[in-house]
């Protein structure tokens, strides 16, 4: 298989990776930031991050991803609410990672929000994949 045949056929978990990518980086980088330099609790700054990365996230995923048309009002918010009814999901999911990782374990705060990143980006991609963007 040539480079052109496997950037077509994996073309959309590509541009999920290259997003998925980006939108971690500014999660990780928003919570830094509202955790350590403005002293805001952990889960507050996770919450806070999260409102910006799932907005970004959204736009990209519809526009490139997944390349979703704009088809009428009813169907962008449609698309709209169940993207975040599912990153609510894993909002949930991403709490409950970095509650036992933070204050149970008393791991690294980055570190936990690292593995939990890789745990929520999959499952986003399958929610946005096969139930949102179909």
């Amino acid at each position: 298989m040539n480079l052109k045949t496997l950037y077509t056929k994996y073309k959309s978990v590509i541009l999920y990776l290259f997003w998925g990518g980006v939108t971690t980086i500014l999660n990780i980088v928003s919570f830094y930031v509202f955790k350590n330099n403005l002293n805001i609790n952990y889960q507050v700054a996770n919450v806070m991050a999260w409102f910006i990365t799932v907005l970004v996230a959204f736009l990209t995923n519809k526009s490139w991803v997944f390349g979703s048309k704009f088809r009428s009002l009813a169907n962008f918010i449609h698309e709209l609410l169940y993207f975040y009814l599912a990153r609510i999901a894993t909002l949930v999911l991403e709490m409950i990672i970095l509650y036992i990782g933070i204050s149970l374990l008393k791991q690294s705060d980055i570190l936990v929000k690292i593995i939990d990143n890789v745990f929520v980006i999959v499952t986003n991609f399958f929610l946005s994949k096969y139930f949102i963007f179909k």
